[in-house]
């Protein structure tokens, strides 16, 4: 039976920080969606001490964004395109349109159609999020999509140079420089300066995470991604030092990353708890990795690989990494999760800035019914119908009259109807 050893943060604790995240989303969308403008820019004020004159940027200061760019990281960025760009149209080209004659006379379909105006927020904060720009944008592009409005919030008071710089070589029609809750909101309801969009992507923090969840239904929404979460199923095939670093490198990302670790070794177990003291002693961003171990950390003691796969499949975190003497076992028989990295030589670092796959990921175990962003989400599959002939037209009305007779239905039924007298036998002598 499974067995905690180190517990994070209570429910209770957890529920008590989400309703005081969603009272303050809630307040802050009335005021976007009565006041507007003015409202964006007093919150943009608030929070970012930023307004300008206009949040959009100029292709001037986009054109310096981009020249500021040295040669390698501009290659490290359009390495990282490729890689994302190349994945995400493996994935397009596996979306077909489909057209079948089911009954002599019906024809039916369906159409893959991108999404027309999609916002994509790129988050900001403690870290420059370049990566995130390739994710939502150049992903939204490779879909189709024709207009694609960019977001990001200003770093230090100024204009975020390399994530602006991203956003544009991925492909951005449009780019804003507003943050939070008040680049979704404005981007979802409009303002005076910006149409609204028809979709919202990319993941933030806990209140963007609320607030795409709070407007999801004016808008679409790819998913809920909030704060980074990560689980680690391992056994003694793997040493503390690796599993260490791969739990301090995901729980960097804030002081509320839930980071798991499922083990078979309570030796690795305890070994991997000193270890980690041992790098936040010298770790650069330990001010941030040291609260998230200590208060969402949570280490789980298990018999062997069948149990660690069921507790594995009930937390259904965003990122799992699987370092075991069979990765092959979770791989088949995983079911929740919202990316996949198997074996010590890939890591979840990976995932987020170059191999390739899509790092805005399902969180809150909503990885139980979603999976993370790509192109598909972008992508309205539609269907349409066709009759050819009177008969086949007689054919379904009679059935369909039928139908509408048991549930009731009879102005539907008179649809039906109207159709097999037109349709049906012509010659009635």
């Amino acid at each position: 039976m499974a067995k905690i050893l180190k517990a994070g943060i209570s429910d209770e604790d957890a529920f008590a920080i989400d309703a005081q995240v969603q009272d303050t989303v809630s307040a802050t969308l009335n005021a976007i969606r009565t006041r507007g403008d003015e409202a964006v820019r007093e919150l943009s004020v608030r929070f970012d001490n930023w307004s300008p004159e206009s949040f959009k940027l100029t292709q001037a200061e986009i054109d310096a964004a981009v020249n500021s760019l040295t040669s390698e990281e501009r290659d490290v960025i359009e390495f990282a395109m490729a890689q994302v760009g190349g994945f995400a149209k493996l994935q397009r080209d596996s979306l077909v349109d489909v057209e079948s004659e089911t009954l002599p006379g019906v024809i039916l379909g369906h159409k893959h159609i991108p999404v027309q105006r999609v916002g994509c927020y790129i988050p900001g904060g403690r870290f420059t999020h370049v990566a995130s720009a390739q994710m939502s944008i150049l992903t939204a592009k490779v879909a189709g999509v024709p207009n694609v409005i960019a977001c990001t919030p200003p770093k230090n008071g100024a204009i975020p140079q390399k994530t602006v710089a991203a956003m544009h070589l991925c492909g951005a029609d449009e780019i804003h420089i507003i943050g939070g809750i008040q680049a979704l909101g404005r981007m979802a309801f409009g303002t005076e300066s910006l149409a609204a969009v028809d979709m919202i992507v990319g993941p933030g923090n806990a209140y963007v995470a609320e607030a795409k969840r709070q407007l999801l239904g004016r808008v679409g929404i790819d998913l809920l991604a909030g704060p980074t979460e990560a689980l680690i199923v391992a056994d003694d095939t793997v040493d503390a030092e690796l599993v260490a670093t791969d739990i301090l490198g995901q729980a960097e990302h804030g002081p509320n990353s839930p980071i798991t670790l499922i083990t078979t070794s309570e030796t690795l177990a305890h070994e991997t708890e000193i270890e980690i003291q041992k790098q936040l002693e010298t770790m650069p961003t330990a001010a941030f990795a040291a609260p998230a171990w200590r208060d969402y950390g949570t280490i789980i003691l298990v018999e062997d690989h069948a149990e660690a796969l069921v507790e594995a499949d009930k937390n259904a975190n965003e990122h799992v990494q699987i370092m075991t003497s069979n990765d092959q076992f979770f791989l088949d028989n995983l079911k929740n999760y919202g990316s996949l990295f198997i074996g010590p030589r890939t890591n979840v670092a990976y995932g987020d800035k170059a191999i390739g796959t899509n790092h805005t990921l399902p969180t809150n175990r909503a990885a139980r019914y979603t999976g993370g962003l790509w192109v598909g989400k972008f992508i309205k599959t539609q269907t349409y119908q066709r009759i050819l002939t009177d008969e086949a037209s007689a054919l379904i009305g009679e059935y369909t009259s039928k139908y509408c007779a048991i549930e009731g239905f009879l102005g539907h039924k008179a649809q039906a109807d109207i159709r097999v007298e037109r349709y049906g036998q012509k010659d009635k002598s």
